[in-house]
């Protein structure tokens, strides 16, 4: 525990440098629900802590949630004007009563940026304020926070693509997806290119422009596993990219 908590301080001081009381914030969070910035658990933004979707769902895995029921609730939705309305159920053990989070999405409350995915943001909102309730956590989701909505950016070699500004940056206060990658790249000194092939192949598609931001913050998730679990390991698949693309040359 105390070394996630270090861990956590560490690059939260890289990304967005920390007040005393975010600090002690953090670590509280971080002791209580083992939330991880390096998977993308916490967010800081406006100089306040948000959970995301990830780490809830992270949390309701450690803790061995029996169950997640979400369903629209018809009577409120409008599909013609891209209006829905979802309840989600979280059951923590089995034949537990279940704690009941609701979550709405249109195009007055999500960014420009997702339009055509509002039924997706809904259901995730409600799936995050039920999981909120479940656990006790205080904190609001980042998702829960429509004009955060924003596709993902990505490594370009060993550069960076910033030829779209798609608000997914400081002006947020929260990281960039470029930044945790950077960030798991340098930590664990992995290829930079080869990260980026194994990120299209596990996103699968063409290019990573085309992935939506779930996709990749679910490989973030998984790169940072696999990197802490067994590097050896994680360079090995890498480096089988990088024979692929000899073989097809």
């Amino acid at each position: 525990m105390d070394a996630l908590i270090l861990e956590n301080i560490r690059f939260a001081k890289e990304l967005w440098g920390l007040s005393a009381v975010q600090r002690a914030t953090l670590k509280a969070l971080t002791r209580k629900f083992q939330l991880s910035i390096t998977l993308g658990d916490l967010r800081l933004l406006d100089a306040g802590w948000y959970v995301t979707h990830s780490g809830l769902i992270r949390l309701a895995k450690r803790s061995h949630c029996a169950g997640i029921d979400a369903r629209s609730m018809r009577e409120y939705c409008d599909p013609a004007s891209s209006r829905w309305v979802f309840k989600a159920t979280v059951y923590k053990s089995l034949g537990s009563r279940g704690f009941v989070g609701h979550g709405d999405a249109d195009p007055s409350n999500t960014s420009a940026l997702v339009r055509g995915a509002e039924m997706r943001v809904a259901e995730t909102r409600a799936v995050n304020r039920a999981l909120r309730k479940a656990y006790g956590i205080g904190l609001c989701s980042v998702e829960e926070l429509g004009y955060l909505s924003s596709p993902p950016e990505w490594v370009q070699g060993k550069g960076i693509d910033s030829s779209r500004s798609n608000g997914n940056g400081s002006r947020t206060g929260r990281p960039r997806l470029r930044d945790k990658v950077c960030l798991l790249i340098r930590k664990y000194e992995l290829d930079s290119n080869l990260v980026k092939r194994y990120a299209a192949d596990f996103c699968g598609t063409e290019t990573l422009r085309d992935a939506s931001r779930d996709l990749v913050e679910a490989f973030i998730s998984t790169l940072a596993e696999e990197a802490a679990k067994d590097r050896a390991a994680l360079v090995c698949k890498l480096d089988s990219y990088n024979q692929l693309e000899e073989v097809k040359s």
